[in-house]
């Protein structure tokens, strides 16, 4: 066995060697954010504590305006997102087609596109004078699609197309994932008691898979919570989403309403975080029971 001496320079040893990594962290992690919420609470002008940039972000027309719509775009972004997802990854994952085979070679490809490049790429298609409204000047003049313009550009359907690009194919992989390890046996063996395919799915394969759909629902509300390029270059001028209006506010020298609009965002983005952990420690607990 080990002498007490032994040990406690064993303990030593492994806290020297993770100090610079704790001082990394501390560094470029723990101040700025702490720095970010205390510079929230001063006055501007005079550096005295309060809650006036709080105040003003949910008081003020444009900000609130902004917080609202940040939390609709990413709601619903994560509600279509995980629905489209999860019945790509059910058919990805059960049906043995060719057309399976080939969209499961291709749904991973816009997440090895560069935000910006995809974002300039589908603008080009969807603009009023895009693609779109060019290959409908081929078709006949009495035709109903002539001169088609689809409208998705500075409005909240365009981010949502583009949200929707980002976001299905990270879903769908963290799902497929999840799918791909519920054996085949479990699944014929319901179906060998005179189980039909919805029993199967709400009694099976639900149950196996909600804690994966979980995780993909709380990364996608956390990556569009905080979203800059896409509401910056296909959103409305009103209302922005909080990432626009951070950088409008921080462009303004606004330093401490940027902080405080800081500090929001983060807000948002440890409730999804706790909703998760929450469930896992009570699914943990179920097992333990």
């Amino acid at each position: 066995m080990k002498s007490s001496k032994s040990k406690t320079k064993e303990r030593l040893f492994i806290i020297f060697s993770l100090l610079p990594a704790l001082l990394i962290s501390l560094g470029i992690i723990i101040y700025p954010i702490i720095n970010t919420v205390i510079q929230s609470f001063q006055d501007p002008d005079t550096g005295a504590w309060t809650l006036a940039n709080y105040t003003y972000l949910f008081t003020n027309k444009v900000s609130s305006s902004a917080i609202w719509y940040t939390l609709y775009i990413s709601i619903l972004t994560v509600v279509l997102s995980i629905g489209i997802s999860y019945l790509l990854a059910l058919f990805l994952r059960f049906n043995k087609s060719k057309v399976a085979r080939f969209i499961g070679n291709l749904y991973l490809i816009p997440r090895f596109i560069p935000g910006l490049v995809a974002t300039y790429a589908v603008m080009a298609i969807i603009r009023d004078s895009g693609l779109l409204y060019r290959l409908s000047l081929l078709l006949p003049q009495t035709s109903a699609l002539y001169g088609f313009k689809p409208g998705l550009l500075y409005n909240t359907k365009g981010i949502l197309l583009m949200n929707l690009w980002f976001n299905i194919p990270f879903a769908t992989m963290i799902i497929v994932a999840a799918l791909s390890g519920i054996s085949e046996s479990l699944v014929e063996s319901a179906r060998d008691v005179g189980a039909n395919k919805f029993q199967v799915f709400f009694r099976v394969i639900l149950p196996l898979s909600y804690k994966d759909i979980l995780i993909a629902a709380t990364f996608v509300f956390m990556s569009n919570i905080s979203a800059f390029t896409t509401p910056y270059l296909i959103g409305p001028n009103f209302p922005t989403m909080l990432g626009v209006f951070l950088r409008n506010e921080f462009a303004n020298r606004n330093y401490e309403s940027a902080a405080a609009t800081s500090v929001i965002i983060f807000l948002f983005s440890s409730v999804s975080a706790v909703i998760y952990l929450v469930s896992n420690m009570k699914e943990k607990a179920w097992e333990n029971n």
